[in-house]
């Protein structure tokens, strides 16, 4: 008993020292964190921050900890920011200094800091005008592109119509067609949908986010520097991303072998154009490595986020009729039955706006958003955040943030519809992220959705195999992503 008493007390020793010592480090940087739990050695905030519900365990410590507050993922301070407020002033007012990526494990031993989503500083600079340069050259946010989305647009709609309203899985139909888009940017070609290739790209994108947004993937966050050592999961997610890295290095291969530098055919070949001009600098970051995971990045957002968004909008319409009766009845008045969707449309028909907002809103592809990095010692509402801390701007609680969204948490058009019906914008809408790191795809993004959703609904009424009120739209948040539920609908055609 003595013996046990002894150890006991050894151990809460032990126990005190060590939160000492995290508490030390947590200011001996010249820093002072905002305020956050307790954390416990090694395991940090484990027992606070659920990895199968972290966007509500975020918006628990908000209650008690205000919109800014410290989490430690094992012993690595995460400073979260909750509400449009905390956002906007760090990453709009103070947007260099919140312009760093922050660290995702899950991720790194793929890309080792290459490529544009999870490069940082001159290295990301230099690919984000870069490509933001090429996808303006190549049409995006003008009338070229918004061609290649109605001729993709046009190609679902034939095979929609092959299966006669006939129940159907939506995923698959709506990556496809999604994914063409960019792929006639960043390859200079799209593929037939039956390509079997092609549908295996599609599946692996499809499980790559899934795999992501799974708890494991928040659990590996934590404690990556013991878990890379152990088989698991994050296994199978790495040799997935490599799968899709290697079809991109085979279409790197294929443009090289016909490679015309007077006549660049896609954003592949605008990169070997850099490339070969900067094959003298040792330094360049013009290279074949940044080339692949660049147009990984690309090709990867622009299929994932925009065709799981249509398929959350689908099943939105498919609870609420009326908004899809609503929706018919201005394409009615505004397009008519013959005439292909077009861009410009889009002034004239403010509820099919504000529902497209809407289902962006409340579905929230990424509500914990990719972390960001400050990139020097930053003041920050009174606290001092060390340079390299990591930072999550939780743009979920933007998007339901109650100071901006009358009903937060339902579907309701009418938060981006004033009282005369007209379309009213909404500072609190970041589904593009917002300050330095916003989405350069944000223009296509948008052309995307207003077409396909007025294109399919032009032409289909939509049916569910289940009556309106036993549709079950909610959506368990816990990793990375949203994912959208597997469910199946009847294309009708009107």
């Amino acid at each position: 008993m003595m013996l046990g008493g002894a150890f006991s007390i050894f151990m809460a020793l032990c126990l005190s020292c060590l939160l000492i010592l995290i508490a030390w480090k947590r200011t001996s940087k010249g820093g002072k964190l905002p305020p956050g739990p307790t954390p416990i050695p090694f395991l940090g905030n484990f027992l606070q921050v659920r990895t199968d519900a972290t966007f509500q365990s975020f918006q628990k410590l908000q209650k008690k900890y205000g919109s800014v507050f410290t989490v430690y993922f094992g012993p690595r301070p995460v400073v979260v920011l909750c509400g449009h407020e905390a956002v906007k002033e760090a990453l709009v007012d103070q947007a260099d200094d919140f312009s760093g990526r922050g660290e995702m494990p899950t991720l790194e031993k793929n890309f080792q800091g290459y490529g544009l989503a999870l490069s940082n500083g001159e290295r990301w600079k230099i690919l984000r005008r870069f490509s933001l340069t090429v996808l303006r050259n190549f049409g995006m946010g003008k009338r070229s592109i918004e061609e290649r989305i109605q001729e993709e647009a046009g190609y679902l709609l034939e095979e929609l119509h092959k299966v006669k309203g006939a129940p159907i899985d939506p995923t698959l139909y709506l990556s496809r067609t999604v994914s063409n888009v960019i792929c006639s940017v960043v390859f200079g070609k799209r593929f037939d949908y039956q390509d079997q290739r092609f549908q295996s790209l599609m599946r692996m994108i499809n499980e790559s986010f899934v795999e992501m947004s799974k708890p494991w993937a928040q659990l590996y966050d934590m404690y990556w520097k013991v878990m890379q050592y152990f088989p698991g999961r994050h296994n199978y997610l790495y040799n997935l991303i490599e799968d899709l890295k290697d079809f991109i290095a085979s279409r790197v291969k294929i443009n090289e072998a016909s490679f015309d530098p007077s006549n660049p055919r896609d954003f592949i070949d605008c990169f070997l154009i850099k490339m070969h001009q900067d094959k003298s600098d040792p330094h360049t970051e013009f290279n074949l490595k940044n080339l692949v995971l660049t147009t990984l990045n690309l090709f990867f957002a622009g299929t994932e986020t925009v065709s799981s968004t249509l398929r959350y909008g689908f099943l939105l319409l498919l609870k609420y009729p009326e908004v899809e009766a609503k929706i018919h009845e201005e394409i009615n008045q505004v397009i008519g039955t013959h005439r292909t969707p077009r861009v410009d449309d889009r002034a004239k028909m403010p509820y099919t706006d504000a529902v497209i907002h809407e289902i962006q809103r409340l579905t929230d592809i990424v509500p914990l958003g990719v972390p960001h990095n400050v990139t020097r010692d930053t003041h920050f509402r009174g606290y001092l955040l060390p340079k390299g801390t990591d930072v999550y701007p939780l743009f979920g609680s933007v998007l339901k943030d109650p100071k901006y969204f009358r009903y937060p948490d339902a579907f309701y058009p009418q938060h981006f519809l004033d009282e005369q019906g007209r379309f009213k914008k909404n500072d609190a809408f970041v589904v593009f992220s917002s300050g330095k790191r916003i989405c350069v795809g944000e223009a296509l993004a948008r052309m995307e959705l207003f077409l396909y959703f007025t294109s399919i609904l032009q032409r289909f009424s939509l049916r569910s195999l289940v009556p309106p009120a036993d549709i079950d739209i909610a959506h368990k948040i816990s990793g990375f992503g949203n994912i959208p539920p597997v469910y199946e609908l009847c294309f009708m055609a009107r």
